[in-house]
């Protein structure tokens, strides 16, 4: 079910890993020429354009692009309440988490009358993004929303994609669970708009036809500064495309889990987790790195038997038996570090002795998760951490979801003329050096009659 690499007794250098090592393939630059159109019908269709789009990739024509709010009440007075009380301490953790990631000013007083000051001040308006393909991840809503409400951002809008198969009275909207999340966090401007075209709707704004047929009636959406959230090769594709005209979160592509055990590990455990992000999507990559070939039999056996008896089966068996997953043999439990730093998991779990050492050496990965009881799982719901995080081995220089997201730093310079004075000198030399004379001339005429 499940590929076998083994490195024992190789030479583990960066650059061999990187091609040995399992990795999904995810083509988003061919993935932008299919968004771009779609792009460019909403830039100039406006609602219109949404609407076609919805009914053409999500088969179903949304009749309220807008969520009304009786409809995001209704999904939260309808809502499970076991799901309810789940979704409130997922927000709770959350919030405790994000809460102590605000950032505060700093001065720094450089000279006697020159300091600089380093504000921190929230984008202005965002657009999240909650997938609801394969899987209908309100936790998501809860991820993204709760940093940016952390952050201070003053206008959150969110977008999902219109559902076909739900009741009646959601037809067309996005799925309840997703809505009633919504409506507890306060968010009231959501949007049944999925895919590239959401990205394009939150980076262009949209409008609703007007007289002359033209989308110039009343605004529908106003443009954001950032988008964030998780989504289909479609969504990422339009992201990069998109890039510039709004910021945005990453490029993320599907979801990895890499678990570096040894033979302390219970391989019922490490089975379990493995098949916990491989039913997410079959491209989902799910890696075992160990030194224990007998922990790896262990856990093939594992899968044999849990992948038969989990609900999403033949999705599951898909994801193991891709080029993207594997088990990968190594030496010890420090090439096993070696090899998870090289492939930098979105989510790495460390079942080994002295698993909280272990972890404090990782140096790339978007999460860790440290010993038996805290699995990814545990971090995609209620452990408090985000789970939107980087992937395809951006770890290595990207880090998740955080209150920083959503956050610019702006420096604020304040010098008086004696500061100025001091080190004109300085900047006079420089501005030569670089053949730059009107930088240096910006300073001495403001001294001139000194």
């Amino acid at each position: 079910m499940i590929a076998r690499t083994d490195l024992r007794g190789r030479r583990l250098d960066a650059a061999t890993l990187r091609q040995v090592l399992p990795r999904a393939g995810f083509d988003v630059e061919a993935a932008v020429d299919v968004v771009r159109p779609i792009c460019e019908q909403v830039r100039h269709g406006g609602a219109q354009a949404l609407r076609d789009l919805g009914e053409r990739f999500d088969g179903v024509r949304p009749t309220q692009l807008r969520v009304p709010a009786p409809a995001l009440q209704a999904a939260l007075d309808e809502l499970d309440p076991a799901v309810r009380a789940a979704l409130e301490e997922s927000i709770e953790r959350a919030r405790r988490v994000h809460r102590d990631q605000r950032r505060v000013d700093v001065v720094t007083q450089v000279v006697p009358g020159g300091r600089v000051t380093e504000r921190w001040v929230p984008v202005g308006r965002v657009g999240l993004y909650a997938p609801g393909g394969l899987a209908v991840l309100a936790s998501s809503v809860v991820m993204n929303a709760v940093p940016a409400q952390e952050a201070g951002v003053p206008s959150i809008a969110l977008a999902s994609p219109p559902q076909r198969d739900n009741p009646e009275r959601f037809a067309g909207l996005p799925h309840p669970t997703v809505l009633a999340a919504c409506a507890l966090l306060g968010i009231d401007e959501v949007y049944a708009v999925g895919g590239a075209q959401a990205v394009a709707m939150f980076a262009y704004g949209a409008k609703e036809t007007g007289p002359d047929g033209g989308p110039d009636g009343e605004v529908l959406c106003e443009p954001v500064d950032l988008v964030t959230g998780p989504g289909n090769i479609y969504v990422v594709a339009a992201k990069r495309l998109l890039k510039g005209v709004i910021g945005i979160d990453s490029e993320a592509g599907p979801t990895e889990i890499a678990v570096l055990a040894d033979d302390t590990a219970d391989p019922a455990h490490v089975a379990a987790d493995l098949i916990s992000q491989a039913e997410h999507d079959p491209l989902a990559a799910s890696v075992l790195v160990t030194p224990d070939a007998a922990l790896a039999d262990a856990v093939e056996a594992e899968l044999e038997q849990q992948v038969a008896a989990t609900k999403h089966t033949e999705r599951v068996r898909e994801a193991l038996g891709g080029s993207q997953s594997g088990i990968v043999l190594v030496d010890d439990v420090q090439a096993g570090l070696a090899v998870c730093d090289a492939y930098a998991a979105e989510h790495l779990e460390i079942q080994t002795r002295d698993a909280a050492d272990v972890a404090a050496r990782v140096r790339n990965a978007g999460a860790v998760f440290v010993g038996a009881f805290a699995p990814v799982s545990l971090g995609d719901y209620c452990a408090g951490s985000n789970h939107v995080l980087p992937t395809g081995g951006c770890a290595r220089h990207s880090s998740g979801l955080s209150v920083q997201s959503f956050l610019r730093g702006i420096h604020v310079v304040e010098y008086d003329r004696a500061a100025l004075a001091e080190v004109a000198d300085h900047v006079v030399a420089l501005a030569n050096a670089e053949d730059l004379p009107g930088h240096g001339d910006a300073v001495r005429v403001r001294l001139r009659d000194a």
